[in-house]
Parts: C-alpha cells; sequence; structure tokens
C-alpha cells in the first residue's frame, strides 16, 4: 500500500499542482494514505469511490474472491466473462454490447480471456494485511483538512451505511453521498448519477476557490 500512496504523490508532484484525486477502492486507500502520511498536501482535494480504510472485511473476501476465481484458467469468451458478471451483479443489466468489457481483459496467447490485473497482487490480498492498513490510517486521518468526499455504492459490499458515516464525521471537511442501484463499482452501475456527483463536488470547490480569491 505504501508503494501505491508513493507511487500517487509522485505523479501529483510531477504534474506540477495540487490535482483533485479520484480514487476508487485501492486507489482511494492509496491517496488516503498518501495525503495523511507520505506527502501531505499532495491533493486539492480527494474523491473516494466506495472505500474506507474500516471496510467490512466480509465483504471485502466475497470481492476478492470473485476477482480470484478464474484468475488461472481466464474465460474461454467474452459472453462467458459477461456471464460470471451477471452472476456477481444481478442487479446490473447484462450489456448486449460487450465492446467495454473488453477493455478490463486481455486475451492471451491461448486464445483464453483473462482480467487486466495482476495475479499476484490479487492473490495476496488478506484480511490480515487489510487490517493492518487500516490501522495505520487511523493517527493522519483526523489532520486531513482538505475536502473530502465519499461516494457509496448503497448496495455496497465493503462499505456500510454506518462505517461511511463515522468515516465522514471523523475528517474536518468531508461530505457523503450515498448512490442507489450501486454496489461496490459504482461508475459501472449508475455512471451517470456517478458522474453527477463527481462534477457537482468539484464544481462547488471551484466556486468557494473563486470566492476566496475575491
Amino acid at each position: 500500500m505504501e508503494r501505491f500512496a508513493g507511487d500517487l504523490a509522485t505523479v501529483a508532484n510531477e504534474m506540477g499542482g495540487r490535482p483533485a484525486l479520484i480514487g476508487a477502492s485501492l486507489g482511494g486507500l492509496a491517496g488516503l494514505l498518501a495525503e495523511a502520511e507520505i506527502a501531505p498536501r499532495s491533493f486539492s482535494s480527494i474523491t473516494l469511490v466506495d472505500i474506507v480504510p474500516n471496510m467490512d472485511m466480509d465483504g471485502a473476501a466475497k470481492v476478492m474472491g470473485f476477482m480470484s476465481a478464474h484468475i488461472g484458467e481466464g474465460f474461454a469468451s467474452l459472453e462467458q466473462a459477461a456471464d460470471v458478471i451477471s452472476s456477481y451483479l444481478p442487479h446490473r443489466p447484462r450489456p448486449s454490447n460487450l465492446s467495454g468489457l473488453a477493455k478490463n481483459l486481455r486475451c492471451g496467447g491461448d486464445g483464453r480471456y483473462r482480467w487486466h490485473w495482476d495475479p499476484s497482487f490479487v492473490a495476496s490480498a488478506n484480511r490480515e494485511r487489510s487490517r493492518r492498513d487500516a490501522q495505520a490510517f487511523d493517527a493522519g486521518l483526523a489532520s486531513l483538512a482538505l475536502p473530502v468526499h465519499l461516494i457509496r455504492g448503497r448496495l455496497s459490499e465493503l462499505v456500510t451505511r454506518q462505517a461511511a458515516e463515522d468515516f465522514v464525521a471523523r475528517l474536518k471537511n468531508a461530505q457523503f453521498t450515498d448512490v442507489a442501484g450501486a454496489s461496490h463499482m459504482v461508475a459501472g452501475d449508475r455512471n451517470d448519477a456517478f458522474l453527477d456527483a463527481v462534477v457537482g463536488f468539484l464544481e462547488r470547490l471551484d466556486l468557494e476557490v473563486q470566492a476566496d480569491d475575491r
């Protein structure tokens, strides 16, 4: 996690300013760690997409189980991958056009499709490490003063409503948006609602900055 956070801080520094970070799941946790401990003042704001340090561990195990279920053998076709996703996310309509799904899969030399992520990383994730990472955040979170926006999927496997409210209450400048009809994959489930929440938050920050400049 420290390496992910360090990479984010390096990218922010190379951009020559303080970018607004939007981090989904792992990206959100890495952003929090970068801002709280590794390189404070790297970002102008942080938008967390369905993630808090105190995530539900049973839900995390469910997500990791889905990610690792077909790591080795992959899928014979995009249609087979779509069927697996539909079984895992029954609330989401199965798309008729699978071109978007193709971006998340790689076709290997054997003609089978595998997820576009590192199997070694997925295989190494476990409850103990997640707990340790969550504890490491606690000391630095209270000092965060930058605007933080938590966007939760109301059907989230990882973030309970209580955990979301507790997290926002601990920060000096935070808000919470709950997206109906969305699970952990908020953007995939309700992309329009997700974008409205992101853009609305950033536009309000821009207006506040302009008011301060005047």
